[in-house]
């Protein structure tokens, strides 16, 4: 969500990387990219995905909860052998005879002598629509059942209800739900677009002609905000719902340039960047009662820019140029307490930019210059230990996900700049984008399903 926005302007970009191996990619089959771990077996459980049940909306979905497992970077995913052949076989209960209901057979053994820990069957089941089961192989039982009434292909809303069957067959191996279903906004050719977590369903959000950026979600997954320029150079943000398209502008002032939000915990507050005649600095506007401005920096002869919240509200992490080139800054949410938070060495690395705390609360990602060439850093910070994640290419601008597993960043590794993801327990990286030159990727909280 943050964007690297250098002495009150924009030079915006973004990055990450693995945990603690080299930033080297290997092409894998599936267009995927991993970072070279070299992976000891068993360390993740084994999925199986059971063919079984054909149909349009079978097989989307089937495919879509595949993609998703195996994003996950949770599972171990198993091939079937000679391709789809494997099918889950069916057969009447006994005493129903040839014409009664049907029931999955399930055969653990075949399914362990494969490797699998867990197996997933998508099938249609009478008056009950779409049955997802996800079978425990070890255990000889049923983990969980996912019952859908309907699940129309072309329904709008289809990928993000099949995203969250994924999520929910995370929850019940692992105890949290996965983030398949979560987008991220990002920049191409100045406008805002939207992609789901897989890298499927790219849409453009924002006024097609007009300038647009540093987009950031609010907590609700319903709403985002974002920067629209000006040909004076001024810019306004803009309160975007996402369902409706209704847009706001925020705060209500002009004669400035108002950019790099950034939501609360709690979405009542608004942190972000403004430059006008009295210099470059953070300020909070009250977005519940859409009143009192406060200014929280006095920049004089400085910039400071780009906050993030931690957690639980309390403290925000920016970047300041007050020691003479731009570094990351915390204090209190009221301004209070301004001190510097990320230790540098002098002639080793050069300046910080796009800091976003994680969601555990746990580090702060953000890139630095080392050696000329933006790249990913983590802070840990509870010790403030600092250590590299990339190296390969140009990265800038990371973006948590809401696991605090899986960071999105912008990288030139394979010539353009796009957005890749990377997993911090497996350091597995797979691309996102292809689409011209991607920029300042903000990455969703999980999207729940509209009541209303």
């Amino acid at each position: 969500m943050k964007r690297r926005i250098g002495l009150g302007l924009c030079a915006i970009a973004f990055a990450a990387a693995p945990a603690a191996a080299q930033d080297t990619t290997v092409v894998e089959r599936g267009g995927g990219v991993r970072i070279g771990i070299t992976y000891q077996p068993g360390v993740r459980p084994g999925m199986l995905i059971l063919g079984g049940e054909r149909g349009t909306a079978l097989d989307s979905a089937r495919t879509i909860i595949a993609r998703d497992l195996n994003y996950s970077d949770e599972f171990e995913m198993i091939a079937l052998p000679l391709g789809d052949s494997l099918t889950l076989r069916i057969r009447p209960p006994e005493g129903d005879g040839a014409t009664g209901s049907f029931v999955p057979f399930v055969n653990y053994a075949l399914y362990a002598a494969l490797g699998a820990d867990f197996a997933v069957n998508v099938h249609r089941e009478a008056d009950s629509g779409v049955v997802v089961t996800l079978y425990d192989v070890q255990g000889d039982v049923v983990r969980r059942e996912l019952r859908i009434p309907n699940l129309d292909p072309e329904a709008r809303g289809f990928r993000l209800r099949v995203h969250r069957i994924a999520d929910e067959i995370v929850r019940a191996v692992t105890g949290v739900p996965g983030v398949a279903a979560t987008q991220i906004l990002f920049i191409n050719a100045g406008r805002i677009y939207r992609v789901d977590f897989d890298g499927h369903t790219v849409e453009g959000l924002s006024t097609p002609g007009i300038n647009a950026m540093s987009p950031t979600w609010a907590p609700d997954g319903r709403h985002a905000v974002f920067t629209e320029f000006l040909d004076n150079g001024q810019g306004s943000l803009y309160l975007l719902d996402l369902d409706t398209g209704r847009r706001q502008v925020i705060p209500p002032t002009v004669g400035t340039l108002n950019y790099a939000p950034e939501f609360s915990p709690d979405g009542t507050t608004l942190a972000f960047t403004r430059s006008d005649g009295e210099g470059t600095d953070i300020y909070t506007y009250n977005l519940a009662d859409e009143c009192c401005l406060q200014r929280l920096t006095v920049g004089g002869f400085s910039d400071n820019l780009s906050p993030t919240y931690s957690p639980d509200g309390r403290r925000i992490a920016y970047v300041s140029t007050r020691p003479g080139y731009t570094q990351i800054y915390i204090m209190g949410s009221d301004g209070t307490g301004q001190e510097l938070f990320a230790p540098f060495q002098y002639g080793v690395s050069g300046e910080s930019h796009a800091p976003e705390w994680s969601p555990d609360g746990l580090n702060i990602a953000f890139d630095r210059y080392v050696s000329k060439v933006s790249q990913v850093f983590l802070m840990d910070v509870g010790n403030l230990v600092v250590r590299q994640l990339t190296s390969l290419g140009r990265n800038t601008d990371p973006t948590w996900a809401p696991d605090a597993r899986h960071i999105a960043f912008v990288s030139s590794r394979t010539g353009s700049n796009q957005v890749w993801i990377i997993d911090m327990e497996t350091g597995r990286v797979r691309q996102l984008t292809r689409l011209g030159e991607a920029r300042l990727p903000a990455w969703s909280p999980r999207i729940a399903e509209r009541t209303n």
